[in-house]
């Protein structure tokens, strides 16, 4: 997908005017040009070489990284929702750098989204390039089109998870999974 940053620019002028404003003054003249790099840096980022090491073959435990910082848009009122991913896999003979697991987290949330199938997203990747024994994702996200507007209530988490392999047919396996990403709550 290539960002074609005088639309966005044109876009988001004909926004401001839109709803009132006016996109020549002091503070609203360099938005339209702010927003497209933000989104030509969204496509970057989307952008990676997801590695994989056969060496470590032998390795046929979970893999698991959690709290992993996660900001989208909602594709239905383009307001963000953020929250936390975990993403865990059971290796079969590949493995991949754990940072690769949150740049593919990140990469399928920077476009419009919805959470349902960002999580699949996630979930459906790793098992196409890992092909492990089983894949976990779990994310836990507050959405803004929930917290300042609609209902105007904040604080809600929306926890969705997709489940593949192993973590779906194995009920040691899923528990496990579950009980560590589990939070203390106070």
């Amino acid at each position: 997908m290539a960002v074609d940053k005088e639309k966005i620019k044109q876009a988001v002028r004909l926004l401001l005017e839109g709803i009132g404003e006016d996109p020549n003054r002091e503070g609203l003249r360099e938005t339209p040009d702010r927003v497209a790099r933000m989104w030509e840096e969204f496509e970057k980022i989307r952008e990676f070489d997801f590695k994989l090491f056969e060496e470590f073959g032998s390795y046929n435990e979970m893999v698991l990284v959690k709290d992993i910082n996660v900001y989208s848009i909602c594709e239905h009122h383009l307001l963000p929702f953020f929250g936390k991913a975990h993403v865990a896999y059971i290796p079969d003979g590949i493995v991949c750098g754990l940072s690769k697991l949150v740049r593919t987290v990140k990469a399928f949330a920077l476009k419009p989204q919805l959470q349902e199938r960002l999580t699949n997203e996630i979930a459906d990747f790793l098992m196409q390039q890992l092909k492990p024994k089983g894949v976990a994702v779990v994310l836990e996200m507050e959405h803004l089109c929930m917290s300042m507007r609609g209902v105007l209530s904040p604080g809600h988490i929306t926890t969705t998870s997709a489940l593949r392999g192993i973590f779906l047919s194995d009920i040691r396996t899923r528990e496990e999974f579950l009980k560590l990403i589990k939070r203390e709550r106070e």
